[in-house]
């Protein structure tokens, strides 16, 4: 198996859960006491959403991809970015590393088109849900996109910043969430994804009225059968 390459801190609990799933995908397909090769490295989480909220993302972009060579260099043969929303920087990463890149949107687009499904519902943050960087990736795979209407994409920026990147998992703001997607479902969606590695915190396929699409945890199961394919 390969090492896995992990840029975490953003924030440091959907890392955490990267970790978590990676490892748990180990053990189920191997069995015993394996556990995935990886190297993580945390930025701050802090310094990020300040450049974000400034729209500095060329800063961002130039952070990220000194993170990534540092994993190059500690032995990763690929690197995930732990977000969403920072894959708006993606085509920066990628361009200044030498190993392979392993982008969220296509992993989660695959995955929806092999369910069949082509219509999608997006939770994420206003970022992720306004910028065209994430719906536009989706569209060139086959899969079109509809985002909550604005107070809807409000609720879920706000809450994905006021509570689940500090640790708060708030009951009201599951039950908000259901009547986000079931005004997506209403509007077409055949599905939804959760596009903030957050998200998965607070809800999952049993708040939704129609498939749930989480994209941290599809991203893993990429990255780990990448990681154990032969040949590169």
């Amino acid at each position: 198996m390969r090492t896995i390459g992990l840029i975490g801190g953003m924030s440091w609990e959907s890392s955490a859960e990267y970790y978590r799933l990676l490892n748990e995908e180990a053990r189920r397909r191997l069995g015993g006491h394996h556990c995935a090769r990886s190297v993580l490295l945390t930025v701050d989480f802090a310094e990020i959403e300040a450049l974000q909220r400034a729209g500095d993302w060329d800063t961002a972009g130039a952070i990220l991809t000194e993170a990534a060579r540092n994993l190059e260099r500690a032995g990763a043969a690929m690197v995930l970015l732990c977000t969403n929303t920072m894959h708006r920087v993606a085509g920066t990463i990628e361009d200044g590393i030498g190993v392979p890149f392993l982008h969220i949107v296509d992993s989660t687009a695959d995955r929806i088109l092999a369910s069949g499904l082509k219509t999608v519902g997006l939770l994420g943050t206003r970022f992720t849900m306004e910028m065209d960087f994430y719906r536009s990736r989706m569209r060139e795979r086959g899969v079109e996109v509809l985002v909550p209407d604005e107070d809807g994409r409000e609720l879920v920026h706000r809450v994905i910043y006021e509570e689940l990147t500090m640790n708060r998992v708030e009951d009201s703001s599951r039950a908000a969430f259901r009547r986000v997607i079931a005004d997506l479902a209403r509007r077409g969606a055949a599905g939804v994804v959760l596009g903030c590695t957050e998200i998965t915190l607070l809800i999952g396929p049993e708040d939704s009225p129609v498939p749930v699409f989480d994209s941290t945890r599809i991203h893993v199961q990429h990255a780990f059968d990448a990681a154990c394919r032969t040949g590169g």
